[in-house]
């Protein structure tokens, strides 16, 4: 991908906004090199977002090439788990952390994350989560901490 015009905030870089932005459409290409696609069609789930952060270390800025990683990185009873890495070459620019999860079309019921995974053909058990992402998918988990 390249920077453009569109993308860059008052102080020329790429705007915070837009990362969430580009992570998105990444995650969606993410569905589609997976074969995703007509799996959400026929079930009618569709993915959303319950929790993102972005941790920033160097700025993009007009013209520049990057690649967005995304890859899964584990997964719970309701969650699924993602990474997604901006790099410019070999440099680290940000890096999101994605808490996603999927409902069904109509009801809006949830669907349990392993039942994504199992559909999708994957593994049916999560590798561990990685400390930094386990710790931050405790931090959000307000479903959790609101429960009578």
């Amino acid at each position: 991908m390249r920077v453009r015009p569109g993308d860059l905030d008052y102080y020329l870089h790429v705007n915070n906004g837009v990362y969430l932005q580009m992570m998105d459409v990444a995650r969606s290409n993410f569905i589609a090199d997976l074969g995703g696609f007509p799996l959400l069609k026929r079930t009618g789930w569709y993915p959303v977002v319950a929790a993102q952060t972005v941790r920033y270390r160097r700025s993009l800025t007009l013209g520049q090439r990057f690649e967005i990683t995304t890859r899964m990185v584990g997964w719970d009873e309701r969650m699924v788990y993602l990474e997604q890495v901006f790099t410019r070459g070999e440099d680290l620019c940000a890096r999101g952390l994605v808490a996603g999860r999927f409902l069904t079309r109509g009801t809006g019921e949830r669907v349990a994350a392993p039942d994504v995974i199992t559909a999708l053909g994957h593994l049916d058990t999560s590798p561990e989560l990685p400390d930094d992402v386990a710790r931050w998918a405790g931090a959000v988990d307000v479903a959790q901490r609101t429960r009578g």
